[in-house]
C-alpha cells in the first residue's frame, strides 16, 4: 500500500483528486514519496482560508507581526541542514546549495522581521497650499507564489515575508 502525502487545507489534512510521484531527479530510482493534488474545490477552499488568516495576521500588533516571522525565519536558519537536505533530495541540487537556500530563506524573514518595527513613510510636498503628502506602503492581502523549480524556498520565502 502506498503512503500519500495529504495537503494541509484549512488546517485540515485532506487527499486530493488524484496522486503524482515524486522522484529524485538526480537518482530516478529514490521515491520520495507520493502526493495528493488539489481539485479546483480545495484550491478555492484553501483561498478562502488565506483570506481570513490574512484578515486575523492584519489585526495583529506590530510586535507580535516581529515575533512571528523572526520565529520563522530562526527555525527556518536551526534546521537548514535537515530541511536543505529535503531540499536536495527533491530538486536534485547539490546538498550544499539545498542547505545554503533553506538558511538564506530563514534570513529572508528575519529581515523582515526587523521592517516590521522600523515603519518607514515618506512625505511629499504639495504642488497646493495646505496639503500634505504621506506615502506609506501597506499589505495589499493574499498573493499566489508560483516559485521557480531552482529556488523554490528562497523565492516563495522572499515574497512571503
Amino acid at each position: 500500500m502506498t503512503d500519500i502525502k495529504q495537503n494541509l487545507i484549512a488546517g485540515h489534512w485532506m487527499a486530493g483528486e488524484s496522486t503524482i510521484e515524486n522522484l529524485n531527479p538526480s537518482d530516478t530510482s529514490d521515491c520520495i514519496g507520493h502526493f495528493a493534488q488539489a481539485s479546483n474545490d480545495q484550491l478555492q477552499q484553501t483561498l478562502h482560508r488565506a483570506q481570513q488568516a490574512q484578515r486575523e495576521w492584519a489585526a495583529y500588533g506590530l510586535e507580535r507581526k516581529q515575533a512571528v516571522l523572526m520565529n520563522i525565519g530562526n527555525e527556518m536558519m536551526a534546521r537548514a541542514e535537515k530541511l536543505g537536505t529535503l531540499l536536495s533530495r527533491e530538486e536534485g541540487k547539490p546538498l550544499a546549495e539545498g542547505k545554503g537556500e533553506v538558511y538564506r530563506a530563514g534570513q529572508f524573514f528575519t529581515y523582515y522581521a526587523a521592517e516590521v518595527l522600523r515603519q518607514l513613510g515618506e512625505n511629499a510636498d504639495s504642488v497646493r497650499p495646505n496639503i500634505e503628502i504621506d506615502v506609506r506602503r501597506e499589505p495589499v492581502g493574499v498573493v499566489a507564489v508560483i516559485s521557480p523549480w531552482n529556488f523554490p524556498t528562497a523565492t516563495a520565502s522572499w515574497k512571503i515575508a
